[in-house]
Formats: C-alpha cells, sequence, structure tokens
C-alpha cells in the first residue's frame, strides 16, 4: 500500500513527515525556549536564541554568492564554543552537510581531506585562520572562508573570499525555511582517526544522527526525560563522541550543554560544582587526572549522577577513585565507533565489577554479532568479527567503493574490531583486527597485553605493536612511558642504557608472571610520550614507525 499523495505540495510533504537533525533543535525550542542551551563561558544561550541563530546562519549560507548545492560540505574548523553548535546546526538546516575538521592535524593531513570531501567552503574561528593558510599553503583550495571573528583585525585570504559568520547569523529569520530535506539525505562527514591507516569519511544520514542520539538519551537514564541534564563537555566538539554521544541528546531533551574549551582537571571540578553538572565523560587518562586534583582539593560533586568514560578500559584504581569523588554516580562505559553513531553498547551497572573488561550489551538500536571470516555467525563464546545492523549504521564511505564493499558484505556493517558474546549476549572487545599479533603462529591481542602491562609497577602508559622478526614472523612489542628512569641528563651515556635494560628486564619478568608464553613481550622500548590523536586514542601507526624506523602509508 501507498498513501494518495500525488496531490499534495512535496514541500509540505516533507516538513510534515522528515525526521532530520535541524528540526530536532526547532522541537526542542517550541517546547524549552527559555531553557538555557549551552553555557560557554560567562554567555547563557537560551534555546529561542539558538535556533533563531542556526535559522539565520542557514538562510546566510543559502543567499552566499556562490553558495555550495544542497549536499554538498562545508568544512568547519572551530574549538569548542557555542559558534561550532549554532553553525553546525545551521549548516544542517540548510540541507549542506557539516565536515567538522580535526585541527590538530597537520596541513597536508587536513589538505588532503578537504581535497578528498571536494569541500570548496569553510566556517572558521579566527584564531584557527594560520592552520586553514596551513592547508591552502599544502594544496587546499577553497573559495570562500566564513570567519568567526574575536578581534577587529583585518582579515584576508589569498585566493578566498572572506565572509563575517556575524553577517550570516545577522540574516533575516522570516516564516519556514522552504528547502527538502529528505531524511536519508547526508547531514554529516566524519573522517575516521587514521590510527592504522589513511582516514575513511563515513557519511552520517539524518535519520541516522537522530536514532543515535535518541538512543543516547534514553539507554542513560530515565532522568533525562524527568530532569533535563547538564552535561560538560570536554572532548572535541569535531569528534563523534562529543558531538554525537554527548551534546545532541542533551539539546534532544532540553537539557544544558557546558563547554570547555581543552582539558584542565581544576577548572573542570570547578564548574562541576558551579553549574552541579549532571553527568561527564572522559577519556581514563582525564579521569585520573581529576581524581589527583580531587585528591588535592575536594569539591561538592553531590549532583553528578552519571560518570561516563570511554575510548578505552577503566584501571580498576581509577574506577575506585571515581567512586570516592563522585559517589552518587553511576559509572557507565559506552562504546563504538564513527560509522556507528555511537554508542553501540553499554556496560551495565551490574557487570562493573564482575565484567569490567568487556563492552557490555548491545544498544537495543542496533543488532551485535559475531562473524567469521566466510559470513557465518558465530555462536557464543566463538571469536570473529564484530558486525552491526541498524538504523544508525553509516551510509557509507566517501568515493570508496572497494571500503564500502567490504565493510556491507553478508547485510552485515564489518567494524574491524575482534571479539566475542558470551551466553548473557555481552560483547567482549578483543583488538582492533589490524593489531592483531601474528606470533609463532598465535594470534596475540595487543589490547590484553597492553591492559596488563599498564599495571606493572613504574608503567605510567603504554601500547603494544607488532615489529618483523626473523624467528616469531612478528615480535609482541611494548612501548612505555614509565616514570622509574633516571634523568638523561643526570646519568652519562652507559648507565642510561644500563637502568633502561634493567627495567625492561623486570617488565618482562612481570609480564611472564600475568601473561601466556606466547603473549610475553619480545621487545621493549621506552618512549617520553605517546603520539595520540586529539581524542586520545594512541596512533599505533607513528608508534609502529617510531620503533622500526619505518614510513606508514
Amino acid at each position: 500500500m501507498k498513501p494518495a499523495t500525488s496531490t499534495v505540495d512535496p514541500f509540505d510533504l516533507n516538513i510534515a513527515t522528515r525526521n532530520t537533525v535541524g528540526d530536532m533543535l526547532t522541537r526542542t525550542a517550541d517546547v524549552s525556549p527559555e531553557r538555557v542551551a549551552v553555557v560557554d563561558g560567562d554567555r547563557r544561550i537560551t534555546y529561542a536564541e539558538f535556533e533563531h541563530d542556526a535559522e539565520a546562519i542557514a538562510r546566510g549560507i543559502i543567499e552566499l554568492d556562490g553558495a555550495p548545492e544542497q549536499g554538498h560540505p562545508i568544512a568547519v574548523f572551530m574549538p569548542n564554543g557555542y559558534e561550532f553548535l549554532a553553525t553546525y546546526f545551521g549548516i544542517a538546516k540548510s540541507g549542506r552537510v557539516v565536515l567538522p575538521i580535526n585541527y590538530g592535524q597537520t596541513p597536508q593531513e587536513i589538505a588532503w581531506i578537504l581535497g578528498d570531501a571536494e569541500a570548496r567552503h569553510a566556517v572558521v574561528h579566527e584564531t584557527l585562520l594560520p592552520i586553514v593558510r596551513g592547508a591552502l599553503a599544502a594544496g587546499a583550495q577553497l573559495d570562500t572562508i566564513v570567519v568567526h571573528r574575536v578581534s577587529e583585525e583585518e582579515i584576508a585570504v589569498d585566493g578566498a573570499r572572506v565572509v563575517d559568520l556575524a553577517s550570516l547569523r545577522a540574516t533575516e529569520v522570516d516564516g519556514e525555511l522552504r528547502i527538502i530535506i529528505a531524511s536519508d539525505d547526508v547531514v554529516q562527514c566524519l573522517y575516521t582517526s587514521g590510527t592504522t591507516a589513511a582516514p575513511k569519511s563515513a557519511l552520517a544520514t539524518h535519520n541516522a544522527v537522530v536514532t543515535g542520539v535518541m538512543n543516547n538519551a534514553l539507554t542513560v537514564g530515565e532522568s533525562w526525560v524527568r530532569r533535563p541534564p547538564t552535561v560538560l563537555v570536554v572532548l572535541p566538539l569535531f569528534h563523534v563522541t562529543a558531538l554525537n554521544t554527548l551534546t545532541k541528546p542533551v539539546l534532544a531533551v532540553g537539557g544544558t550543554i557546558v563547554l570547555h574549551n581543552g582539558f584542565n582537571p581544576a577548572a573542570v571540578l570547578d564548574t562541576m560544582e558551579a553549574e552541579r553538572v549532571t553527568m561527564f565523560t572522559g577519556l581514563p587518562m582525564m579521569w585520573a587526572a581529576m581524581i589527583a586534583e580531587f585528591t588535592r582539593q575536594a569539591r561538592d560533586l553531590s549532583s553528578i549522577d552519571t560518570a561516563m568514560y570511554a575510548m578505552a578500559q577503566m584501571p580498576e584504581r581509577v574506577l575506585a577513585g571515581m567512586d570516592v569523588m563522585m559517589p552518587n554516580a553511576l559509572k557507565l562505559l559506552g562504546s563504538g565507533q564513527t560509522e556507528v553513531i555511537p554508542a553501540t553498547t553499554y556496560q551495565r551497572p551490574e557487570h562493573r565489577h564482575t565484567k569490567n573488561a568487556s563492552w557490555g550489551m548491545s544498544a537495543t538500536t542496533v543488532r551485535t554479532r559475531i562473524m567469521d571470516e566466510n559470513g557465518n555467525i558465530l555462536p557464543p563464546g566463538e571469536v570473529g568479527e564484530i558486525v552491526y545492523r541498524g538504523p544508525h549504521v553509516t551510509a557509507g564511505y566517501w568515493k570508496r567503493s572497494d571500503a564500502n564493499e567490504a565493510a556491507f558484505k553478508h547485510g552485515w556493517f564489518h567494524s574491524g574490531d575482534i571479539g566475542h558474546i558470551d551466553e548473557e549476549g555481552v560483547i567482549w572487545f578483543t583488538d582492533r583486527s589490524k593489531d592483531i599479533i601474528k606470533s609463532g603462529g598465535e594470534n596475540v591481542s595487543s589490547m590484553k597485553v597492553e591492559r596488563t602491562m599498564a599495571s606493572a609497577p613504574g608503567v605510567v602508559e603504554c601500547c603494544v605493536v607488532a615489529t618483523p622478526h626473523e624467528y616469531w614472523g612478528e615480535a609482541v612489542t611494548l612501548v612505555a612511558v614509565v616514570d622509574s628512569l633516571p634523568e638523561a641528563s643526570e646519568v652519562d651515556e652507559t648507565a642510561f642504557r644500563l637502568a633502561q635494560q634493567a627495567l625492561a628486564g623486570d617488565l618482562i619478568a612481570y609480564a611472564k608472571e600475568h601473561l601466556a608464553k606466547f603473549e610475553v613481550p619480545k621487545r621493549v622500548e621506552f618512549i617520553a610520550e605517546l603520539p595520540k590523536t586529539t581524542t586520545g586514542k594512541v596512533r599505533k601507526n607513528v608508534v609502529r614507525d617510531l620503533v622500526t624506523g619505518s614510513t606508514s602509508e
């Protein structure tokens, strides 16, 4: 059966039934116009103001000379701040595609992304113009740069027209914006972090984003509906976790987002206390730093009812510190990936102590299974690739037919993650398929070795990679940041080398006590700092290059 809608105006039908990111903000502003949506420093922006600014920016984009067509990308170079969110929703409302840029990358990497995405328009915070100029010098091409000005200085960029974001925000908002946006149109393009290879651009539709957002809002707890949350966001908004897992679910239910640009543990704790923050999500290293600051100076954090962590398993000693610091908070692990609007799994409270090393159970909006190389779904306990089905799976990769063919093979989205599901339905992550080390005929989980060696005396943090070995094929190699070596400047070269050798021996001895024989590192390297993405993921391809002296493709 099909509805008889041939005589209905196409726009009327579209706007009455569509499910889009821009309309999600409009609905919240309808019911909570005077509620504070965003706290950015001293500024407190209501939902009515937020909705107006986003609508004005949308109209301003459409009215630009040489405006990008619907469905075309607009790059966004902006730190955490209200203007990022107003711009994001404005682009979404205009029917264009938001391309958030990780501005911590090199000019060459940014230029490659802009070229790959075929982006010719960008919205840029004035302080990030040097980064944009660097990308242009590296080969990027931009026709129009919309600048959020924070000074009175004259701004010019060679080869590009410069427009003030303030002029877009001043566009008249009169009546409804009559453009058709389909629920399955692409709204955002997020490039994967590229920790193991070149990044790919995962495209997400309006429907996928809204479904993922609502999943997170409902999964975290009923209190989000009864009492809209106040959530402090320090993770960068250009990343899927801060943007889609944290910020949008709060905005969908009329809560308040408190923005910090960068992480400072003292400032974070002060803001939590002052704003009566109810939820915070941080990386394990952030939680450890906050616990150390709280130990130095306690704050009243009784308002926190949800303390989430992501990206990596949390050491039990850190979880115990969180219990002391935030006694009323549910400690919750959420996992996922850019291609499947996260989170895809949540660890239930009852598994906090019994299955702390697991990812938890699948979200109800995605099916999660384990598949072998031939496309067979595996029974509980058997190890294979973690695969997904559901409405917030990516629409596919941009210009990567080869990657799409592999990703959607057998009717499931292939995550590239290896793991198993137990009899209770709990998902256990073993490792990224590219990070499994094949040593002497055995498959070694680099993540398992990392988790074990992170507790070794003297280790601050570590990662494990494969390095070539004539006998074993690949050698399990531990790369560690430690606090138990003398300063190189304080001893001679021979004494420093001997200290390294002694510590390496101690670490291997520790590994032999806690790991299977084939999992024990055959090589130990020390490093001052692990190279990471801006969201805290260790860039294993860079680490591997450092210890092998090679260069990744």
